[in-house]
């Protein structure tokens, strides 16, 4: 069997998805199946959101400007 891969869905996407997942789940009127099925869901959109915000994050450090030259700098540190 082959696996296809999709491509990412955007952060924005996926975390409306997410949200309304998560709305589902609270009401509390859904089949054990069916909750089953959106929690499975929900986690898929969860790796979805973090690989965009550590890509994000790898984008931010690199493009950090100090004194006119661009320095590398960790995501979360201040700079000065």
């Amino acid at each position: 069997m082959t696996v296809k891969k999709h491509p990412p869905i955007p952060f924005e996407t996926a975390l409306a998805e997410l949200e309304t997942l998560v709305g589902q789940l609270e009401q509390g009127e859904l089949t054990l199946e069916d909750a089953l099925q959106r929690f499975e869901q929900g986690v898929g959109l969860v790796r979805s959101c973090q690989n965009a915000l550590q890509a994000a994050e790898q984008k931010v450090a690199q493009l950090i400007e100090r004194d006119g030259a661009l320095e590398i700098l960790p995501f979360g540190e201040p700079a000065d």
